[in-house]
């Protein structure tokens, strides 16, 4: 949440920041409120000042005066109160202002393709989508993941799940070596997790709740809520930035409103494992921190072979938290098109702000940090993009030259 001085000394440039998103937060009113309780708090430090100048023998006509001050400041306290409650609710609601480098756009078709690698895979014969692999080669049994728990869940077996193996093994590796410390967090955390973060207010529909009155926990969607939390609260040392996560975790999302939106095969699903990058840097250096988790999801993504492309989202298409974000779309050919496979978002110090994260600088001042997330490797998308782009005619998947030593050498996935 911004600081209501920064909204009060220049609305004007936060509105700038925020119309690429297209928010409809009222600032002019948030302002409004700011100054009536500035003018109702001055107002109530200037009679308690008058209280404390009473004189050691008070006349009849300033014990009257005391009196009605002291109605005064009673009846100023709950309309201080109630101002206070709508200026945060208003404030609450105020996305992360975007960079100027965001394009501008109201939804996903206005996003700005940057860059394209690599070739679309030829085939000799009509491919086949991961589902139906899947399910011939008995590697990923959907039927049964519906029965067991309903829509949108599935089985990983055999081969698949020892590939999901390798792609953790093969990515968690990667990173480490690149000085992101590796990571298993919880999964459940605390509603003041999920608003430090900003996916409260604005997503709650799509986060599952436990036990609403008793534990009052949250799945979380993605393990960039924990990583924050790690740090929460605290004070680092700016000489020890940038400090790099790298965190592996199962992820859950409600799905809400996609209904009738991939609803057969495994690409959109309410419960998949994930490996997410995240740093914790100077104000200074985000921009270049964010080309660098892109870099590193480029460079996963050429180790696997694939057919990409890189888009910067535009204004519209933004979450509350993030200032940019790029997505990698990598091409799936039963779609015939590309589809999201990681992203990756400069926070600048919107989380910082709300989960009170700081560095002290060499001047000794403290500070709010910037935030950085990034997919290193959302495995069923991964697993659905292998799948399809190395399928054979003979219903064989070719495994990907990185996975091999992984997965005991073998070249293919071939049905038992």
């Amino acid at each position: 949440m911004l600081d209501i001085k920064f909204i009060t000394d220049d609305p004007a440039a936060l509105k700038n920041g925020i119309a690429k998103k297209h928010s409809k937060v009222d600032i002019d009113q948030l302002v409004e409120l700011a100054n009536q309780r500035k003018e109702k708090l001055l107002r109530m430090e200037s009679l308690r000042a008058e209280q404390n100048k009473k004189s050691k023998a008070p006349t009849k006509a300033e014990i009257d005066n005391f009196k009605k001050m002291k109605e005064e400041i009673k009846s100023l306290e709950p309309e201080i109160e109630a101002l206070e409650k709508q200026i945060d609710e208003l404030a609450v609601q105020i996305p992360n202002p975007t960079l100027d480098s965001v394009p501008e756009g109201e939804g996903e078709q206005d996003n700005k393709v940057i860059k394209t690698h690599g070739k679309k895979p030829k085939f000799d014969f009509e491919p086949k989508d991961h589902a139906a692999l899947g399910q011939a080669l008995d590697i990923i049994d959907i039927e049964r993941g519906v029965r067991a728990s309903g829509a949108r869940f599935y089985y990983l077996k055999g081969d698949a799940a020892l590939m999901e193996f390798a792609l953790i093994q093969f990515v968690i590796h990667k990173l480490n070596a690149k000085g992101f410390t590796p990571v298993v967090p919880p999964v459940l955390v605390k509603e003041e997790a999920m608003f430090a973060t900003g996916f409260f207010p604005a997503d709650r529909q799509q986060i599952y709740s436990v036990n609403p009155g008793e534990d009052d926990l949250f799945l979380v969607g993605t393990s960039e809520v924990p990583l924050t939390m790690l740090h929460y609260t605290e004070i680092l040392d700016a000489e020890k930035l940038p400090i790099h996560y790298a965190g592996f975790s199962s992820c859950f999302r409600r799905e809400a409103g996609s209904y009738g939106k991939d609803t057969a095969g495994i690409i959109r699903v309410h419960q998949f494992d994930k490996i997410e990058m995240f740093s914790f840097c100077h104000p200074d250096k985000s921009e270049d921190e964010h080309e660098l988790i892109l870099s590193t999801e480029e460079e996963i993504m050429q180790d696997l072979g694939f057919h990409y492309q890189v888009v910067n989202i535009c204004g519209g298409d933004l979450g509350a938290p993030a200032a940019k974000k790029y997505d990698i779309e990598v091409w799936i050919p039963s779609q015939n098109t590309f589809r999201e496979l990681t992203s990756c978002s400069n926070c600048t110090d919107f989380q910082a702000r709300r989960s009170k994260i700081r560095y002290k600088s060499a001047d000794g001042k403290n500070a709010y940090l910037h935030t950085l997330n990034g997919t290193a490797c959302a495995i069923g998308r991964t697993l659905v993009a292998i799948f399809e782009n190395y399928q054979n005619e003979d219903g064989s998947i070719t495994i990907p030259k990185v996975l091999q030593p992984y997965m005991g050498g073998r070249e293919k996935i071939e049905k038992k």
